[in-house]
């Protein structure tokens, strides 16, 4: 008996699309599947809570000319990443990252914020594993438009000021409420090594 209804509800639900067999029994439609049949000629998909095709498209069409899709698209068209740091042997790999970034996405907006001991590269005469200064290639990247961000919260658990930062590189409030500012409010993509 169970298999007779499941049988007897599949052909409804194949038939109820078709206008021709919506409402009368014929010898093709037993006279139970035409009395299960909706009303409507409407296709089953949409009796079902699903959209049909057309639908689809002029939902997609009505999105993408909104002005939220629009905002949306304007903020994404120019990448926009930030690099997060909190350890000193970071530093030359993290510059090595923005380096290749910005050879394939030249036009990117690039922060580079620093807490603990990711601050190091950042400060007066600092210098890298081989001895250079990292004061050059900050100067080179800032350049091509990298900003540079020291948390403050790291520099005064080490009691030191703003004095001790190297240029290019500003000081923010907090490392935290920087990185999280700039992926909430300015649409930043979040990168951690």
């Amino acid at each position: 008996m169970h298999r007779n209804f499941t049988f007897l509800l599949l052909l409804g639900l194949s038939l109820a699309g078709d206008p021709s067999l919506a409402t009368s029994a014929s010898p093709e439609r037993p006279a139970a599947v035409a009395a299960a049949a909706p009303e409507s000629t409407a296709p089953v998909a949409g009796k079902l809570g699903c959209a049909a095709p057309s639908e689809y498209v002029a939902a997609a069409t009505a999105e993408a000319q909104s002005p939220r899709c629009s905002q949306e698209s304007q903020a994404t068209a120019v990448p926009k990443v930030v690099f997060q740091l909190n350890k000193a042997e970071d530093a030359p790999t993290i510059l090595r990252f923005v380096t290749n970034y910005l050879a394939v996405e030249p036009t990117a907006q690039v922060a580079v914020v620093g807490y603990a001991g990711g601050i190091d590269f950042m400060l007066q005469d600092a210098r890298d594993p081989s001895g250079k200064p990292y004061a050059n290639e900050l100067a080179a990247l800032a350049a091509r438009g990298v900003a540079f961000k020291v948390c403050n919260n790291t520099l005064k658990a080490r009691n030191l000021t703003t004095a001790a930062v190297s240029p290019p590189a500003t000081v923010v409030p907090g490392a935290v409420n920087e990185i999280i500012r700039l992926q909430t409010r300015e649409g930043y993509a979040y990168f951690q090594n």
